[in-house]
């Protein structure tokens, strides 16, 4: 499947992941735009790099809702572990999504809306 795709689209689907990932660790704020960057600027260049931006952007926003929903549920303790947990699957999903790009496979994130369509 990988040989289908061009080695240039793989890398910048990669990019879509991985972005999200260095934008978390980074500022903080970067997880979001990063992958929309990314994805307004390539998405014409390959549908590969459509698909695969845009599952990291839905993830991304997904995962916004989530942690201003685990950061309220914090004010009466039970959020914090929310807040780990999503900690955990923002780091995590992200490095699979990108492996998986780069191997050319269609990765879809699980418990992910889907925004963008």
């Amino acid at each position: 499947m990988a040989d289908e795709i061009p080695r240039e689209a793989r890398q910048l689907a990669m990019a879509c992941h991985l972005i999200a990932l260095v934008g978390l660790l980074g500022n903080g704020v970067g997880f979001v735009l990063g992958p929309l960057i990314v994805w307004l600027l390539k998405k014409e260049d390959h549908p590969f790099i459509d698909e695969q931006g845009k599952e990291s952007l839905n993830f991304q926003i997904t995962m916004f809702i989530v942690l201003f929903v685990s950061a309220l549920f914090a004010l009466v303790i039970v959020g914090f572990v929310f807040l780990i947990i999503t900690a955990f699957v923002m780091t995590i999903l992200p490095i699979i999504g990108a492996i998986k790009a780069n191997d050319g496979e269609h990765y879809r994130y699980p418990f992910s809306i889907r925004f963008i369509k």
